[in-house]
């Protein structure tokens, strides 16, 4: 599937999955370490949640302990649901892939989302990623465990996965400026997600040039 046809996917299942998106919060763990990790700056904490969905329940937990959210959904109709979710909150229909703000932010999530697209495009993302972070900011997303493609199902649909080498990732965040602070496979504790953690490099933690 191109990220085109699971964007269409997503955009017509959109109520159906956000009626039976599990609200129990099994993330909380993951993201209290992700905040965590995110700086403390004059401004409130601003987090870019890149496939945000409908927002619930992990955009709106942040929400609900002081972070501005910026959502970004290639699906208009999980643009929607956001919006209607999470107000006064900014929704944006838009593609990881070539995403451009204009502005950074000190926490970006990509949960459930990069796996949808090509191993090419996933490295496209992340690049994406590291323009949008801010000195310190944390990064926190899923992958696969093991590189190869899956096919899974959402709302009775077939919906194809794609992962990239655990070790590409590490290389892959590495170069574009993040320190790994954790990765935990299959995270039992986690209903089995892949995690990574991460943190924006500041400049004074760039090794001295010559």
């Amino acid at each position: 599937m191109t990220p085109e046809e699971i964007a269409a996917l997503y955009d017509r299942i959109a109520p159906d999955w956000a009626s039976a998106r599990s609200q129990a919060l099994t993330e909380r763990r993951w993201l209290d370490r992700f905040r965590a990790h995110m700086p403390v700056t004059g401004r409130v904490q601003r987090v870019l949640d890149l496939g945000c969905g409908a927002g619930r329940p992990m955009a709106r937990y942040l929400a609900e302990r002081g972070a501005s959210v910026t959502g970004v959904d290639a699906a208009p109709a999980m643009v929607a649901l956001f919006a209607e979710n999470m107000p006064g909150h900014a929704a944006v229909k838009g593609d990881m892939r070539s995403l451009d703000l204009g502005e950074t932010f000190e926490g970006l999530l990509a949960w459930d989302s990069l796996f949808h697209l090509g191993p090419d495009d996933q490295r496209a993302a992340v690049r994406t990623m590291a323009a949008h972070a801010a000195p310190g900011a944390a990064l926190m997303l899923t992958t696969g465990h093991r590189a190869g493609e899956a096919w899974g199902e959402v709302a009775g649909e077939p919906v194809w996965h794609a992962s990239l080498d655990p070790g590409e990732y590490r290389t892959l965040l590495t170069e574009a400026g993040f320190d790994v602070l954790a990765f935990v496979p299959e995270d039992e504790s986690c209903g089995g997600h892949t995690v990574w953690l991460a943190r924006r490099r500041r400049p004074a933690d760039l090794p001295p040039e010559g």
